[in-house]
């Protein structure tokens, strides 16, 4: 571990100045580091940011490219989601120049507890309710990282107490010094080999969460994940969780949270297997951070999902129809329609470089698939002589193909398994697309 800190007068390289790296950049203006930034594509936006912060932003084309303006920095600092094979880590290392994180500075500069989660699938959803948790229970908590809202920027306000990190794989990879409170590892899944450069770098990005724990800090581990269980620190204090083992589970139709029983499954609004083991993380994480049981309880009993996350949209001739934009993996994927027979599934974008194969296991709960986005062929191929395929153009062609193929009792569920860059700008530009396609469908039919 580098144990350098970065002081007052230091000089850093920064890679990439979207909301993170502006974040990052203002943050270390503020403490009168010199800061130099990079990127690939930068906008009269970006530029007109760096020149009101006093910064130099070029492009690796641009005043002799990374090499030369590196010379003379104390630390690199990649943007989260900058592919391990990119240049700017080579150059770093072939200087000997340190690479830390936006969670390395949050750690140097603060030190009020953090409630980390991480995993594949379902980060956004568990730290959502843990925060809802706290602040139910009159405790000033915030959500930071891998959202709206840089861990950096999370720590200029002094009023919060309690900071909820969704940690991604790619702000923990480059992370030295991050030491959460409570630390969580949801689940394990291929994803992200666009710029992890194989299975197990992401599986190593991942348990860099655990890493700094220690005998002060408290693991929460799925007992029931593989992946998961095999990294799990000897060194802290670990609690677990699961369907049907573990110190938080379910026990006769019951959620018992570290052995003590808490609300009937039934009180669940979603109650599919991943609903209820991120209900069962997201109190163990809020349980130690301090909620009490009547606030978790609040948040359970009328928690119903996040936009774009197996969203319902309504229902025409007795088909339901559902906005799963956010599933970019098949693990969420079959999170989504296991547990359903009679779907119809929409499903492609762009890869992500991982194997799409797993899909085709999901053909017995599936009626027909529409193939949508650059890996339409690949998803074709996968289906092929499993279940009816049909290529979709355009999300319009998509919902239309999906409205003739669908009958009363079938249920229609856009859950991609692919990110949407092919297409869109993000997850939520193609859910919103989905969703007032869906809803001018409906009004039609009606």
């Amino acid at each position: 571990m580098n144990e350098s800190k970065l002081e007052e007068g230091s000089s850093v390289a920064l890679f990439g100045f979207g909301v993170t790296g502006r974040s990052v950049a203002t943050a270390l203006v503020q403490r009168n580091v010199s800061v130099v930034v990079f990127d690939d594509n930068p906008d009269n936006d970006m530029r007109g940011i760096a020149e009101g912060l006093g910064i130099s932003l070029i492009t690796p084309a641009e005043s002799g490219g990374v090499e030369e303006n590196m010379k003379t920095v104390d630390f690199a600092i990649p943007t989260p989601g900058l592919p391990e094979s990119h240049d700017f880590f080579e150059c770093a290392a072939r200087k000997g120049i340190p690479i830390i994180s936006e969670f390395d500075l949050a750690a140097q500069w603060d030190d009020r507890p953090i409630l980390a989660i991480t995993g594949t699938n379902g980060k956004t959803t568990v730290s959502t309710m843990v925060d809802e948790m706290l602040q139910k229970s009159g405790v000033a908590s915030a959500m930071a990282g891998n959202s709206d809202i840089p861990l950096v920027s999370a720590i200029d306000n002094k009023e919060i107490e309690t900071i909820v990190v969704e940690a991604s794989s790619f702000r923990l990879s480059q992370s030295q010094r991050f030491k959460p409170h409570v630390a969580a590892w949801l689940n394990f899944a291929p994803d992200h080999l666009n710029v992890h450069k194989d299975l197990e770098t992401y599986e190593n990005a991942k348990k860099v969460i655990w890493r700094n724990l220690g005998s002060t800090g408290i693991a929460v581990a799925n007992i029931g994940d593989e992946i998961v269980r095999r990294n799990i620190p000897p060194s802290a204090s670990t609690i677990t969780f699961g369907l049907s083992t573990g110190d938080s589970r379910v026990d006769d139709e019951t959620l018992v949270v570290k052995e003590h029983p808490l609300l009937e499954v039934s009180e669940l609004v979603r109650k599919a297997p991943h609903d209820i083991l991120n209900a069962l993380a997201a109190a163990t994480i809020a349980i130690e951070g301090g909620a009490t049981s009547k606030a978790i309880q609040e948040v359970l009993t009328t928690f119903s999902g996040l936009p774009h996350r197996m969203t319902y949209l309504g229902s025409s001739e007795g088909v339901g129809w559902y906005n799963d934009s956010k599933s970019t993996t098949p693990h969420s994927v079959a999170a989504a329609v296991q547990g359903f027979d009679n779907v119809v599934l929409i499903a492609g974008g762009q890869n992500k470089g991982i194997d799409l194969s797993p899909l085709g296991l999901l053909d017995k709960h599936l009626k027909s698939v529409i193939a949508i986005g650059e890996v339409a062929e690949e998803i074709s191929q996968i289906f092929h002589k499993r279940v009816p395929v049909k290529t979709a153009e355009t999300m319009e062609n998509a919902v239309n193909l999906a409205y003739a193929q669908s009958q009363s009792g079938d249920l229609v569920i856009l859950s991609p398994g692919c990110a949407s860059f092919d297409l869109y700008r993000n997850y939520k530009e193609r859910g919103k697309h989905f969703s007032k396609l869906v809803d001018e469908m409906i009004l039609r039919q009606s």
